[in-house]
């Protein structure tokens, strides 16, 4: 699968706005400043297709970029306290709205911090996924941020937490390109079904 022929789509700011879906569709998820962004320019190899901030709650649309055999679908971050309870409430409205209609949704990247343990945020997203028998993963972004000891340690932590419910994860760095290959993979097997 070429993963280079990504375009823009375009921006859904309400339930409403949302394009019908004509593709398989690949759903990124996780709290504000994840990387959710990040992972997606690097699987393009892009610098820029997807807008990076060091500022958490930036995308406060649903972004849908299109590739041939299927779209990208970057979901609003979550657990981000500096915005308006309106705002947040608008965020929960849209990403409802997506999970609620019918999509071709194929497979949801739920990323999380690897530098910490899941938020309750992205406990109850995970939960969310699972109960509603949503395809998803674990991506574990940052990964280049902590030493070999770390890296051990949150292993062991995240083994713990969702082996046992039969989650798979996947270790991630947007900077170093480490778990590139293992996710382009988890999208082709998603898609090809």
């Amino acid at each position: 699968m070429n993963f280079q022929n990504a375009e823009f789509e375009m921006a859904a700011g309400t339930a409403g706005q949302l394009p019908k879906a004509t593709l398989p569709e690949i759903a990124f998820s996780g709290r504000s400043n994840v990387g959710k962004s990040s992972l997606l320019n690097r699987l393009v190899n892009r610098k820029a297709l997807a807008r990076t901030s060091a500022t958490p709650g930036k995308t406060a649309t649903i972004n849908f970029y299109r590739l041939a055999a299927c779209r990208f679908v970057d979901l609003p971050g979550y657990g981000y306290a500096r915005v308006s309870k309106s705002e947040k409430n608008r965020w929960a409205e849209l990403v409802n709205g997506y999970f609620t209609q019918e999509r071709r949704l194929n497979l949801v990247l739920q990323l999380v911090d690897m530098r910490h343990k899941p938020t309750a945020d992205d406990l109850q997203m995970i939960d969310f996924l699972q109960a509603g028998g949503y395809p998803f993963a674990i991506v574990c972004t940052k990964s280049d941020k902590l030493n070999k000891s770390e890296t051990m340690a949150q292993m062991k932590l995240f083994t713990e937490l969702f082996s046992g419910r039969g989650i798979a994860f996947y270790p991630f760095s947007a900077v170093k390109g480490s778990g590139l290959d293992e996710v382009k993979a988890l999208i082709e097997r998603s898609i090809e079904g």
